[in-house]
């Protein structure tokens, strides 16, 4: 055990955790299937096997594409456990798509970031109209990421019109002290530059989301970031880490409409 390990420890938390990944995996599937050719999966963005994103088409009359990026603290999961997610706003008529990246320790933060913004940029060349984007835990660190000048093209991030950080890793120093470091190998030059606290204010809107029954430190996370960068924060009643991403599956909910303007 490593000073912080209990800090960052969400399942030992979470009554029935080991039951959520099975849970997701199936309802991902099943959501896909559903979709049948509307379900475009594994469209390559990358060099390696894991830079694939999934794009789930609302059609021709499309209002723009939600990016979706996944958590696990880097090292963990892939996109395809998140299908379902895409049904509150594809339910608003928007796409939505959902890339992967490779994991550490194969890689660095660093490098993931680059793979997001490449990610990114390849939907965006495949899709018209605005782009939105968020991300759970680790995914809401890379979408704050994403935000900041010079990651991605100028013609790109003009085309970003909401951003909505979930449970984000938004300050990485302290991870240095977690047993997560023996795959993350962060430093603190590499912790301070991936940390969207230290980035400058975005210039589209944004909302901060978090359960109410996170751990401290993804409560502290959130609140810092909001308080930075000028954003709300919004806590979400009795939601831990595991399900506080159900509100994106849910059309009516304040995340999905915020992802979501409607367009004219």
């Amino acid at each position: 055990m490593k000073p912080l390990d209990d800090a960052y420890a969400n399942a030992a938390y979470i009554p029935g955790a080991d039951g959520y990944p099975p849970r997701w995996t199936e309802e991902a599937a099943a959501f896909r299937e559903a979709l049948g050719d509307r379900a475009g999966t594994g469209i390559s963005y990358g060099s390696s096997t894991r830079q694939v994103f999934d794009f789930f088409n609302a059609g021709e009359d499309a209002q723009g594409t939600v990016i979706f990026v996944h958590g696990g603290y880097w090292k963990a999961f892939d996109h395809s456990f998140w299908s379902w997610l895409a049904a509150g706003p594809m339910a608003r008529g928007w796409s939505v798509a959902m890339p992967g990246y490779d994991l550490c320790p194969d890689v660095r933060i660093r490098d993931i970031t680059r793979q997001i913004a490449r990610a990114v940029a390849a939907i965006a060349e495949r899709t018209d109209g605005p782009v939105t984007l968020t991300g759970h835990s680790a995914g809401g660190h890379l979408v704050s990421r994403m935000t900041g000048p010079g990651v991605l093209p100028t013609a790109v991030r003009e085309r970003i019109v909401a951003v909505a950080p979930i449970s984000p890793v938004s300050d990485l120093a302290p991870l240095m002290e977690t047993s997560i470091n023996d795959i993350l190998h962060l430093d603190a030059d590499e912790a301070a530059a991936e940390s969207p606290i230290f980035m400058p204010v975005p210039p589209m809107p944004i909302e901060v989301y978090v359960g109410a029954a996170e751990r401290p430190v993804f409560l502290e996370d959130a609140a810092q970031l909001a308080r930075v960068w000028g954003a709300p924060q919004i806590v979400a009643p009795g939601q831990h880490h595991f399900d506080v991403i159900d509100a994106l599956a849910d059309p009516e909910s304040r995340l999905t409409r915020f992802l979501t303007p409607q367009q004219g």
